[in-house]
């Protein structure tokens, strides 16, 4: 009860309790994420389908931001987008 209080006290300020940090992507793991292709350098890479993709993820999905996605998430948007110019005839 005390966190509400404070909150509708203060509401421009965020007690550590609260707050959460985004993920960062520096250190090993996001060194080998980028070497797999992931983290915003993959998106820069990424032709108009692939970012249609990510936009119906994003907007009507609701799977959160598709701006810094993982290697992972980025092959299997290469999937999706594989799939849709075989079905097009357009591979």
């Amino acid at each position: 009860m005390d966190f509400l209080k404070n909150s509708l006290n203060n509401p421009g300020q965020s007690t550590a309790s609260n707050q959460q940090q985004a993920p960062q992507s520096g250190g090993f793991m996001g060194k080998l994420n980028n070497m797999g292709g992931g983290g915003e350098a993959g998106e820069r890479n990424e032709d108009s389908l692939d970012k249609g993709i990510d936009y119906v993820q994003e907007k009507f999905l609701g799977q959160g931001p598709q701006n810094n996605e993982s290697a992972f998430e980025q092959a299997k948007d290469k999937q999706i987008a594989d799939a849709i110019r075989k079905g097009f005839g357009k591979k």
